[in-house]
């Protein structure tokens, strides 16, 4: 018997109300030219303050895997208890689910962005400089009218958020995974989308769609200053994945912003609130959805995009802006509160990393670790320990009293 089967024998349902609240990115590191001091530490955050003096238990989580760097995507489903190394999803399929595409078998979807490139096609800016959604979208338009098809392969082409769009490929003989075309850093061409099975035809027929793709698109946009060109990722198909409220006994629904995070909580079979942009806003639709759900995953976006960006002073006053409106979420407080992020996003290293995430877990039995603050240095002496991501729900349905004693 695995372990998953030993924790669904002794799985009840008791009524109580979870909530899991991820800062991404939240986790930093201290270095003297920060002051020695992380966002989170830096930050002044008197309601997560209270929190935890009211008694939490802290703590730090692997994401994956000692000293492996997660994407978004293993970042959450270890969150939700999926291990990342046995459920991987392409980061494509993903953000397509999260902005309200209907994919079909064998479906192939990239996650793109719209990038700079100079005039020996080399990526200056990953990004295109953040462009607004709005001209993703007349780009996007661009795109869609000029390439509907492939040979027989149907192109579909949605925007997203900003730089953010989705291309799905749909057609007979389609398989991923497909390396990326993301170089991962400036001053590098577009790379090349290689089969991960190199024997494969399926993955074969997808990556001479893709060069196809850009033979066609690339010119289309070449009098572009800032998108003339886009980068692909998590080239992949749908995977077949346990439904989240038949996994926990939870029914769950999603309470973010952004399309990846909306896709991830699909794809696990939560159910996704439309509405809120905010993080105020998010937490007043909690209070108002409490009684129709029993978990809620609510999401913040902004302390990654100030660690990407290097910005220690922006991913300080994010953790500042989440903290004046907790209040919201605590006025109803779930009876099982878990606050963390999906992986670290250190402002040195302007990207995802290795190192644990903080976690805070507040329930009537999580016990009192003592502490006065929510911080990486607090969490490193929390009862909880450094332990696997996967584990943290299974730690809430304990504190929520959701499992029968195991054995005589």
């Amino acid at each position: 018997m695995n372990l998953d089967e030993v924790y669904s024998q002794l799985t009840t349902k008791t009524g109580a109300k979870l909530a899991l609240v991820v800062l991404d990115g939240l986790g930093d590191i201290a270095t003297s030219s920060q002051g020695n001091m992380t966002p989170l530490e830096a930050a002044h955050t008197p309601n997560l303050d209270a929190l935890v003096r009211a008694g939490c238990a802290q703590g730090r989580m692997i994401p994956v895997a000692p000293g492996i760097t997660p994407g978004s995507g293993p970042g959450h489903l270890g969150l939700f208890g999926y291990d990342p190394l046995e459920f991987q999803v392409g980061r494509g399929v993903i953000e397509a689910l999260g902005l309200g595409v209907t994919l079909k078998a064998g479906d192939v979807c990239a996650r793109a962005n719209f990038c700079t490139l100079d005039a020996d096609g080399n990526v200056t800016d990953r990004r295109a400089g953040r462009i607004p959604t709005e001209e993703c979208e007349r780009l996007c338009a661009i795109l869609s009218k000029k390439i509907k098809k492939l040979g027989t392969t149907q192109v579909m082409i949605t925007p997203g958020k900003e730089h953010r769009f989705v291309i799905v490929f749909r057609g007979a003989g389609l398989e991923g995974p497909l390396s990326d075309t993301d170089p991962g850093r400036e001053g590098q061409p577009i790379a090349e989308a290689k089969p991960s099975k190199p024997t494969s035809a399926k993955q074969k027929k997808v990556a001479k769609l893709i060069q196809d793709f850009y033979a066609q698109a690339l010119p289309l946009l070449a009098g572009e200053a800032r998108a003339n060109g886009f980068l692909m990722r998590g080239i992949a198909h749908q995977p077949d994945i346990p439904v989240f409220d038949e996994r926990y006994q939870l029914k769950a629904a999603c309470l973010a912003v952004y399309p990846m995070y909306k896709g991830l909580a699909q794809l696990v079979g939560m159910t996704k609130i439309e509405g809120p942009q905010t993080i105020r806003e998010q937490f007043e639709r909690y209070l108002a959805e409490r009684a129709n759900y029993d978990y809620f995953f609510i999401h913040f976006k902004y302390t990654d995009k100030a660690g990407e960006d290097g910005d220690f002073e922006a991913k300080k006053k994010y953790v500042e802006e989440f903290d004046a409106a907790l209040p919201i979420l605590l006025s109803k407080k779930p009876d099982v509160l878990a606050i963390t992020g999906d992986h670290s996003t250190p402002c040195p290293v302007k990207g995802h990393s290795w190192h644990p995430q903080p976690v805070l877990l507040h329930s009537a039995l999580s016990g009192n670790d003592k502490l006065d603050r929510f911080t990486e240095t607090g969490a490193n002496l929390g009862s909880l320990g450094v332990f696997e991501a996967k584990y943290l729900i299974r730690l809430m349905q304990a504190n929520a009293k959701m499992f029968d004693k195991f054995g005589a």
